[in-house]
């Protein structure tokens, strides 16, 4: 009997332990850098050949309003990281700032509830970290890094970073009664390509869909085919990670979640907070547990990316985390509206890039706040005397260079053209208001017509509440230190302004009394 005791003792604990490992899924998160929503077959392309992105919204979840809150990589990234709204996250609301070690990440978290972690490629970056610049070092908020396999990329703007065998290496190391969680950032579609990339492979660019605030010109076309050949790479390694998935039986208790930082790095879309450069693609997949097929009009943005991983995987949501699980919108059986009350989300900005010069700051923001409902999209631009693009003697930093941007700075003399050029380059007014579904490319500016006046001040109105709630310091008179929040590449800012004395931490910790982590 007493033999028969601990046989069945032993029994019920393997049971439990089963259950517990089949209520952990694994967790895979994949993040192009830089690739438009409307650049996936599923979203509409139809010159973009995305075949595992969409064999994965088919057999799950395809989100059609999810937004990144900040339209620039490290801000981006520090939302999906932390769970907060941009400007909660003090010098991570900026572009490659010292990112500061107070926040927890959620990869970490995760890691000590019994995770083993780990990322490839791009994690949270540009920036500096702890002291230490985040260039493919362990040291990164996503994770512990997997590096060293090496690919030979077709074209020479392609990374030579095997993020796919990487991953495959790290399913090696899992171990195994824990689940996994794993960070696949891929460097593309980021510039620069090669140029005419697609000659080469001899691409059909008929199809492309030029957006209405560019010239139907054939450098362009040719710029927008070079950049899908990279979200095709991006879309290869989707493929072979489903692929690594499936050879190790984990497949099926994976919860993938795939999704892209921003639009693409072309004028007006990254680092603007327009339709196309916060409007991102979102679409997640876990077999038998997703219902697959569906497609949600829920609004999501990047800080409920973190307290719906944790939810997922049964760990209590830290307080610091002020974005919502999206749980409930992952595993319903329904399409469309989940929840009527995520009806909106909001959106905003401060410096993401280098080239706007106040007195004695070299470094300032150009701070925005916007928000976007079903039908609206309102913008205030909080200080709309600055350039938003960058200034032009510097060469509007904050637009990647490219044959796209060459084309359109020179229409600024063109008297037929020029609007073009006010469209990506010009100062812009203290409001904007689009109607999305008529102007998705926003624009026609409605904002100065009377029939709108009342939908925009009620917008305004909601905007200003929601950022007062969360205590946003641009609402409540606080956001100059924004302004003044340092840049991590100093010697880059002392030869664009020659001045070799330029010390921005040192400006920085005098005005505010704050220290910076510098190594």
């Amino acid at each position: 009997m007493v033999y028969r005791y601990y046989i069945i003792t032993s029994l019920f604990f393997i049971y439990i332990i089963s259950c517990n490992k089949v209520d952990k899924p694994n967790i895979l998160f994949i993040i192009a850098d830089d690739a438009s929503k409307n650049s996936f077959g599923v979203y509409g392309s139809i010159s973009c050949k995305t075949p595992s992105f969409d064999f994965l919204a088919n057999q799950g979840v395809r989100f059609t309003n999810a937004y990144n809150n900040n339209p620039k990589c490290s801000p981006a990234r520090a939302a999906i990281l932390t769970g907060r709204y941009s400007w909660q996250l003090e010098e991570a609301a900026n572009h490659r700032p010292y990112l500061s070690d107070k926040w927890k990440y959620y990869p970490f978290i995760l890691e000590e509830a019994g995770y083993f972690i780990g990322y490839t490629g791009k994690g949270w970056g540009p920036g500096v970290f702890k002291g230490i610049d985040i260039s493919d070092t362990d040291l990164n908020p996503a994770g512990h890094i997997f590096k060293g396999e090496k690919i030979n990329p077709p074209f020479s703007g392609i990374s030579k970073k095997n993020y796919s065998a990487n991953f495959r290496n790290f399913l090696k190391q899992v171990p195994k009664d824990k689940p996994f969680c794993f960070w696949l950032g891929t460097h593309e579609p980021h510039r620069t390509y090669e140029k005419n990339s697609w000659k080469k492979e001899k691409r059909d660019t008929s199809k492309i869909k030029v957006p209405k605030f560019y010239p139907n010109h054939h450098k362009i076309i040719g710029d927008i085919a070079d950049y899908e050949i990279e979200v095709e790479w991006f879309d290869k390694h989707i493929g072979e990670a489903i692929k690594y998935l499936k050879e190790n039986n984990l497949f099926d208790n994976t919860l993938i979640i795939v999704t892209s930082d921003h639009g693409m790095p072309f004028p007006r879309v990254k680092g603007q907070i327009y339709e196309e450069g916060f409007s991102v693609p979102l679409i997640a997949f876990w077999k038998d547990r997703i219902k697959k097929g569906r497609i949600v009009s829920d609004f999501i943005t990047f800080p409920d990316i973190a307290p719906t991983i944790l939810e997922i995987a049964g760990i209590q949501i830290i307080n610091q985390m002020t974005g919502e699980s999206f749980k409930k919108q992952l595993l319903s059986g329904d399409n469309g509206r989940i929840d009527v009350e995520r009806d909106f989300t909001l959106l905003g900005k401060e410096r993401h890039d280098i080239g706007r010069v106040e007195g004695d700051n070299y470094s300032v923001a150009y701070p925005v706040r916007a928000i976007r409902t079903d039908e609206y999209l309102y913008i205030r631009n909080l200080i709309s005397s600055r350039w938003p693009a960058g200034n032009p003697e510097y060469g509007f930093l904050n637009c990647d260079n490219s044959p796209t941007k060459n084309l359109i700075v020179g229409l600024k003399n063109d008297k037929i053209l020029r609007d073009y050029y006010e469209m990506s380059f010009g100062k812009r007014p203290v409001e904007e208001l689009y109607k999305i579904y008529d102007d998705p490319d926003c624009i026609n500016n409605l904002s100065n017509n009377f029939t709108y006046k009342k939908i925009k001040d009620s917008l305004w109105t909601k905007l200003k509440q929601n950022l007062t709630d969360q205590g946003d310091p641009r609402i409540l008179g606080k956001g100059e230190i924004f302004d003044y929040y340092p840049y991590s590449r100093i010697p880059r800012q002392q030869k664009l302004y020659n001045k070799p004395d330029y010390n921005p931490i040192k400006i920085f910790e005098e005005k505010f009394n704050k220290k910076i982590n510098v190594k």
